[in-house]
């Protein structure tokens, strides 16, 4: 089983002619695969790709350098640098194109592609969900029995089915682990015969020397992990090349000017970060707007392989340390500041005429609160907030009038009545809940809210239960709207990892009646689509809504009146996303996310792993020390903006309180 590559020149139309591209054969999938530079082939960009079963190779007898293949209703040309080249490459072929159609027959025809690996392991993981809920169903059924000795026949099935859960778990895991591993043994096995690129002359292509590219050959194939592996419904080729340069080129990357300062640090420890500077610049490093995709977990397998083996399905994952590579740049409470994205939608509740136009606002707000903070389905984790920690911003609203008048007693000192100011603190480390408040003075109406994570291991998933509340205060109305959260899923672990929301949420206020449902619908197994939330709401005492709602809730949502009146009720792809106003991180406060953060998001903007590793075991070990010590002494913590009352967490001084101390 061998992976074969070289250089060849491709015709690819009467004005481009020929060009040199990349060919990697890769005789175990079957498909011959080409990419503009040999760079490209490292990084998995690929161009075209020839697909092998029912090929047809064909020879110019006039020619002694070029050769055809024609298959799926298609003809690609190639052009070897001499006879005894094509002829290599032709033997490889023809080999690779037998293999093809013998493993065809072996198997009856039938080839199973990624797509439907996958789809079976969903389906699988479906199966397994349903059965650890019928053995919830059956370990409550034997906590109600009366009789002992029934009692504990029905414990040995019920210790019969957790073993097998946890067997059918680690086979899910194990064959997933597998399939993306695969690619590195088929890949780095011995080849059945000598690789094209250990005997070509190069010296036909570029004046590089054969010794340096033959040991880059050598090492490509190693590192290649493209998507050779993945075999397309169909033969492809691009002719739309934007670069053009030899096929062996392999560009060397420029160092990174700020990587020196970790490496030159003498410094014991954790190095601090350089001088931003210029702190708009620094701040830049918080938008998620710009943040580079994780990618495949693949390259991370043997990390999440060791994480996942120390698992239950079931289990919380509130203990767990998850690796930093999934970190995005910014804090859990920086995250929750989104919901707040679109701040003239929330404020705009409180200028509503009827209680049934202000029911039907706070809905349009909730509605478009959770996109901001996802701006890609890649899902990567903000970090969690130590105890203590806080996080304060605000929003200038769109066409208002500029207001310099400061609100000294609210929750962000240096904003003014025209603001929406924001604040956030950790209120708890273990469970670990996060509490928030919102206001705009001039408007009378206000947020307080909290919100409890709770993760659990689901198997081929992950699901975080946002366990809270928040009440909006229409002061001048004398309303509260309660409502509660959504959970989180972050899907396909062990690929490329998504996120969605699901479940029910309610939204009441009980002076005027009015309620709503609002449903985040998971992506069915089976077709479907993705982020799919629907919406009902009702005047008080009507079982029938006056309006449903459905669509995305990262895109376009549509309402339907009983009246018949059909409107976008939230598209969020034109409404602006306002950005959140920070104070510069050298005026923040011990405690505040960005500057408590600082050296993580910058190393993890920099793409230092370990650094930001570092950084992040340095806080945490920190967090640890302090609770020992408060332990030891007795000291009882105490919060800074927050206090708990009963089941809630509530701010000390909402606008309400303040205004009846007026």
């Amino acid at each position: 089983m061998a992976v074969m590559e070289g250089p060849l020149s491709k015709w690819t139309n009467v004005m481009k002619g020929w060009q040199y591209r990349w060919f990697v054969l890769d005789t175990s999938s079957g498909i011959l695969s080409y990419y503009t530079s040999k760079d490209k082939m490292m990084k998995g960009s690929r161009r075209g790709c020839v697909r092998l079963k029912g090929a047809i190779i064909g020879i110019d007898d006039e020619d002694d350098s070029t050769f055809t293949i024609t298959v799926d209703q298609k003809t690609f040309h190639f052009q070897a640098r001499d006879s005894e080249e094509r002829e290599r490459w032709i033997d490889a072929l023809e080999r690779a194109i037998e293999r093809v159609q013998n493993d065809g027959r072996d198997n009856g025809g039938l080839q199973v592609s990624p797509e439907q690996f996958d789809r079976k392991l969903m389906e699988t993981d479906a199966y397994l969900q349903l059965l650890i809920e019928q053995n919830k169903t059956l370990e409550k059924r034997i906590s109600k029995c009366p009789d002992v000795a029934t009692k504990e026949k029905y414990n040995v099935i019920k210790v019969t089915a957790d073993a097998m859960i946890e067997a059918i778990k680690h086979a899910i895991i194990s064959l997933q682990i597998s399939k993306e591993s695969l690619k590195e043994p088929v890949l780095n096995g011995s080849p059945h015969g000598t690789p094209l690129t250990d005997e070509a002359n190069f010296d036909h292509f570029t004046a590089s020397s054969a010794q340096s590219v033959e040991r880059t050959a050598r090492s490509s194939i190693s590192s290649f992990t493209g998507d050779s592996l993945v075999v397309p419904h169909t033969s492809y080729s691009s002719s739309e090349d934007d670069e053009f340069y030899d096929a062996e080129e392999i560009k060397t990357p420029k160092p990174s000017p700020h990587k020196e300062v970790f490496e030159d640090s003498s410094v014991d420890g954790p190095s601090p970060i350089p001088n931003a500077g210029d702190n708009s610049t620094f701040d830049d490093l918080y938008d998620i707007q710009n943040e580079e995709d994780l990618g495949s977990m693949e390259q991370h397998g043997s990390i999440i392989g060791h994480l996942l083996s120390q698992v239950r399905i079931g289990m919380d994952l509130t203990k767990v340390v998850l690796p930093t590579f999934i970190l995005e740049r910014r804090s859990l409470l920086e995250m929750y500041a989104d919901f707040f994205a679109h701040p003239d939608l929330f404020c705009k509740i409180a200028d509503m005429p009827t209680a049934r136009d202000r029911m039907v606002q706070v809905v349009r707000w909730y509605l478009s609160a959770f996109h901001a903070g996802r701006p890609s389905e890649i899902a990567k984790k903000p970090y969690n907030p130590i105890l203590g920690e806080t996080f304060q911003c605000y929003w200038t609203l769109p066409e208002t009038s500029e207001c310099q008048e400061k609100v000294d007693d609210g929750p962000i000192p240096w904003g003014t009545k025209e603001n929406l100011c924001f604040v956030a603190e950790q209120v708890s480390h273990h469970p670990p809940i996060s509490a928030f408040y919102a206001e705009h003075y001039n408007k009378k109406i206000s947020l307080d809210g909290y919100i409890w994570t709770k993760s659990k291991f689901l198997g081929l998933s992950i699901g975080v239960h946002m366990i809270g509340q928040a009440v909006i205060s229409v002061i001048n109305h004398e309303e509260e709207y309660w409502l509660t959260f959504p959970n989180g899923y972050g899907r396909s672990i062990l690929t490329v990892p998504w996120v969605e929301l699901g479940g029910k949420v309610q939204i009441t206020c009980a002076k005027t009646g009015y309620n709503a449902s609002v449903e985040f619908h998971t992506k069915p197994f089976y077709g479907g689509k993705k982020n799919r939330v629907t919406s009902q709401i009702f005047e008080p005492n009507e079982k029938k809504p006056f309006v449903t709602i459905e669509g995305e809730w990262n895109g376009v949502m549509y309402a339907k009146y009983i009246s018949g009146m059909n409107e976008t009720f939230v598209d969020t792809s034109r409404i602006a996303i306002h950005r959140k106003i920070v104070q510069p991180v050298d005026q923040q406060g011990e405690f505040e996310s960005r500057r408590l953060w600082k050296d993580v998001t910058y190393a993890l903007k920099m793409r230092d792993v370990d650094k930001a590793t570092e950084f992040k075991h340095s806080l945490e070990q920190r967090q640890r020390e302090e609770a020992k010590v408060r332990k030891d002494t007795g000291t009882v913590w105490k919060n800074k903006y927050f206090y708990e009352d009963g089941e809630n967490w509530v701010y000390y001084r909402p606008l309400l309180k303040r205004l009846q101390q007026v």
